[in-house]
């Protein structure tokens, strides 16, 4: 949870994902996954930082570009826990982090729809 103050589900759901990413990263760097804990806390991340950059977007047509990279990197994300679930040797528990990220996704899908239909109101 970020300032308790302010209130916005998609920051608090990316903020919380992002840490829960370096914790699986960092199992990772100990079984010496180093490059699948590098992508993966590079992509699982920047969700959270997109979405914190698209708060202050300078226009709508910007605030949804921002949206949408952060939709593609949830996506890698995705990916990269893919692999980890369904490669032999990794650490395969993390299906919580899949259902996490796929809803993350789910709600960024619907961000970019509302916005671009409220661009055309």
């Amino acid at each position: 949870m970020q300032d308790p103050t302010y209130k916005n589900l998609i920051l608090d759901l990316t903020f919380d994902f992002a840490l829960k990413i370096i914790e699986f990263a960092d199992s990772l760097e100990q079984s010496r996954k180093y490059i699948i804990a590098r992508q993966l806390l590079r992509s699982g991340t920047s969700i959270g930082a997109n979405i914190r950059e698209a708060q202050n977007a300078e226009s709508r047509a910007d605030f949804i570009h921002k949206v949408k990279i952060a939709a593609k990197e949830a996506d890698e994300t995705l990916y990269w826990l893919l692999l980890c679930k369904n490669s032999k040797g990794y650490i395969n528990d993390c299906d919580h982090l899949i259902t996490l990220c796929n809803s993350i996704s789910k709600i960024l899908t619907k961000i970019i729809i509302s916005a671009k239909n409220a661009r055309r109101s």
